[in-house]
């Protein structure tokens, strides 16, 4: 056997339980639904009390997906270790309600370099490496042990590992990978592996009628590489005739009730219910002969019951999401699974509007003035405005402009990482009157540089091996404090930003030269924190005395969305981050820092005072958002943008003693009709 575990559960006493391997294969085009389909396949078997990871194997040669444009593949997940992956994986961790590591993303391109660097070590002994057996060893081996790795938080080994194959059968870059499953299937042994295969069934609007000849074709490619499908898993836009199952199961020679429709629904939500309506379980417990019950548990009766309201819900609310990824939605899915987590957590339907921020600049206006009106026409009919993360100055100028629009006319606000340096440098322009302010990613010469890239922080990413400078590991904590301006002594400068001693030591030179743009280039090149800089420019203005200490404004939402803990743990995905040289400038006009880093140093959530909803955090909270325990910041801003923000503060942030979902669609609070969001 390949590997054992314990399960106990469902009423079973315990048994040794060999490890189980679902594969995931797909046909006829990508981007078919594997990813949702592997993920409701193990939230049906974790309800009936297993314990399941999931593995994503991608063919491309990339290591990793951290390099890719949004545009390629969609957005790019980020893992509590500091992985950046498939956004197949975040599905996993939201279905499964688990945490994955680096490693359950295999690609190609890790693949060949383990082996490459093996045969540099001479761990082959001088055998010539080949694909087989040596890529597809390698393969199997790397599920192997990643399969065994616990993702649940109780530090117990998987039962289940559902494996999702990238790509289409058939596809050249694939080919090791299937090879390698051929031959696992027999290492693992017929009861402890099964193949589904995901195929389209497509349905032309000349004719209308399902077609069944792509699905065959796909079976045959697959059976002729040696996999045969334990079940085959039928996309349609519309649910397919039986009729058309009966052929499917005929011409591909597997009993019908192994052919399972899925039809396009409305929420994802209702695809575990429809494989478990059409008898997968008791299908699972025959086939890996698992100790397990005919029907799911109440895990699965929650998320029935999710789906139901979420398509009896009446009240809508909007949110203007102003990106510059917006051509293709998969570039904001966590966001937007973000948003829909916490809009249904409140009872309302989410109308999430995209919005192009170059649309919104005065270059559009001229050039193509209707696309500009209606990208303002949007932004002016959202409840709530949020501006996500991103890299690179294209479209920050209609990003500023959205912040503004929200700041000014008090709609509620959330900035993500750019998000919120943007908001910091919207802020700083036109509150402060620091026109010059600035992030040193679109401005690396800026007067006031707001947003800065640390040289600590690249020698912490270098110490940690990541390939990319600046790229901070996720899963860093950070403080919710009530924080007071600094005392006057300290001039304006933290004193964790930069040595004090060299501060004087550079003032005192700048006395003595005549051009200080020499010395503030050294400074640069020798990337001595542009907090320095930025201190010294802001001093021959005259504007960074300090009044005496200020009375401490504290979280205005933040803290107490998040439950008035100290400390929270989030993940990262940045280059640039505020520089912490001018935060007392900015409380005192209300805007406060009210969470840093654990040492205090990185700026990590913004507030601002007499403004419904005016947040900004520099790490991504999506990544973390659950479908039953909604992401506190995302939370925050659909309760403010449905006017209902004050009152689930004043009720203590108590969600309903409930263990199920509330099936009123009313958005009122004046009883308790939240949704638990906590798993039994």
């Amino acid at each position: 056997m390949i590997s054992r575990s314990i399960i106990s559960g469902c009423g079973h006493p315990a048994t040794r339980l060999p490890m189980k391997y679902i594969l995931v294969t797909g046909g006829v085009i990508s981007g078919i639904g594997k990813g949702i389909i592997a993920s409701s396949i193990g939230t049906i078997l974790k309800s009936c009390g297993l314990r399941v990871t999931a593995i994503k194997i991608d063919p491309y040669i990339n290591i990793d997906a951290g390099t890719f444009s949004p545009y390629e593949h969609g957005e790019v997940f980020v893992l509590n270790d500091g992985g950046e992956v498939d956004l197949d994986l975040g599905n996993y961790e939201r279905f499964l309600d688990i945490n994955l590591y680096r490693d359950n993303n295999i690609t190609t391109g890790k693949i060949y370099q383990h082996v490459i660097n093996k045969e540099r070590r001479g761990d082959y002994l001088g055998k010539t490496v080949q694909v087989v057996p040596h890529i597809t060893d390698a393969v199997q081996e790397w599920v192997m042990n990643q399969a065994m790795v616990p993702v649940d938080g109780h530090k117990e080994e998987p039962q289940i590992c559902v494996i999702e194959l990238g790509g289409t059968i058939g596809d050249i870059e694939g080919m090791p990978f299937v090879e390698a499953f051929r031959q696992f299937q027999f290492k693992a042994k017929r009861e402890n592996f099964c193949n589904i295969h995901v195929s389209l069934v497509p349905q032309p609007s000349a004719t209308g009628e399902q077609k069944t000849k792509p699905t065959q074709n796909s079976v045959r490619a697959l059976r002729g590489l040696g996999l045969s499908p334990d079940l085959i898993v039928c996309r349609s836009s519309t649910p397919i005739e039986m009729a058309v199952k009966e052929k499917i199961s005929m011409f591909c020679h597997v009993n019908p009730e192994q052919v399972i429709c899925i039809h396009d629904v409305s929420a994802t939500y209702r695809v575990p219910v429809l494989l478990e309506e059409q008898g997968i379980v008791k299908y699972f417990k025959e086939r890996l002969d698992l100790p397990i019950g005919d029907s799911a548990s109440n895990l699965l009766f929650k998320w029935k019951n999710m789906a139901d309201r979420y398509e009896r819900l009446q009240k809508t609310c909007s949110i203007a999401l102003v990106g510059k990824y917006t051509k293709l939605r998969d570039c904001y899915a966590s966001v937007f699974k973000a948003l829909e987590h916490s809009a249904l957590a409140i009872n309302h339907k989410l109308n999430l509007m995209y919005i192009d921020s170059i649309d919104l600049e005065q270059t559009t206006e001229t050039e193509d003035p209707v696309k500009f009106h209606e990208a303002w026409q949007k932004l002016c009919k959202a409840d709530g405005v949020l501006v996500p993360g991103g890299f690179g100055i294209r479209g920050t100028l209609g990003k500023l402009q959205a912040i503004s629009w929200a700041r000014t006319k008090k709609i509620p606000f959330l900035g993500i990482c750019l998000g919120m340096q943007l908001a910091v440098i919207e802020f700083a322009r036109n509150c402060l009157n620091l026109k010059d302010a600035d992030s040193t990613e679109f401005e690396p010469n800026a007067r006031v540089p707001l947003s800065t890239e640390t040289f600590k922080d690249r020698l912490k990413v270098t110490a940690l091996g990541g390939a990319r400078a600046g790229i901070l590991a996720p899963g860093r904590g950070c403080t919710l404090s009530c924080r007071a301006a600094c005392p006057p002594e300290e001039e304006g400068f933290c004193e964790e930003s930069c040595d004090t001693g060299l501060l004087l030591l550079v003032e005192s030179e700048l006395k003595a030269l005549e051009n200080i743009d020499v010395l503030i280039g050294l400074l640069r090149a020798l990337t001595l924190v542009d907090s320095i800089v930025s201190l010294l420019v802001m001093r021959q203005a005259g504007e960074t005395d300090r009044a005496a200490s200020q009375p401490c404004i504290g979280c205005i939402f933040i803290g107490k969305l998040y439950g008035d803990v100290p400390f929270i743990e989030e993940r990262h995905r940045h280059r640039y981050e505020v520089n912490p040289s001018l935060i007392g400038q900015f409380e005192k006009k209300d805007l406060s820092f009210v969470g840093q880093d654990v040492d205090g140093e990185r700026m990590e959530i913004i507030e601002l005072a007499n403004h419904p909803y005016f947040v900004g955090v520099q790490f991504h909270p999506e990544f973390s958002s659950r479908p039953m325990k909604p992401s506190p910041p995302y939370l925050g801003l659909l309760l403010a943008a449905t006017g209902n923000l004050h009152t689930y503060l004043q009720d203590g942030c108590k969600l309903s003693p409930s263990d199920r979902y509330s099936d009123a669609s009313d958005d009122s609070f004046s009883e308790p009709r939240m949704a638990e969001l906590e798993i039994s």
